[in-house]
């Protein structure tokens, strides 16, 4: 599992598989505006999207993360 945060951007991505291949995820899910997930053609959660992540997310987390 791997953490990405790009701060100027203010998302994050939790990678479930890493690294994730061009075309890999096949199907994303809209949770709400902040929370997207992506699965692969076998319809395996492969990573997540986190938008607005510096209000959502622990402070420490962010600074834990790597940067993107």
């Amino acid at each position: 599992m791997r953490l990405e945060y790009d701060k100027e951007a203010d998302a994050a991505y939790l990678y479930l598989k890493y690294p994730i291949k061009d075309g890999e995820a096949k199907n994303t899910i809209e949770l709400n505006e902040n929370i997207i997930l992506d699965f692969d053609s076998k319809k395996k959660l492969i990573g997540v999207e986190i938008l607005d992540a510096s209000k959502l997310l622990e402070k420490k987390v962010l600074q834990e993360a790597e940067t993107a």
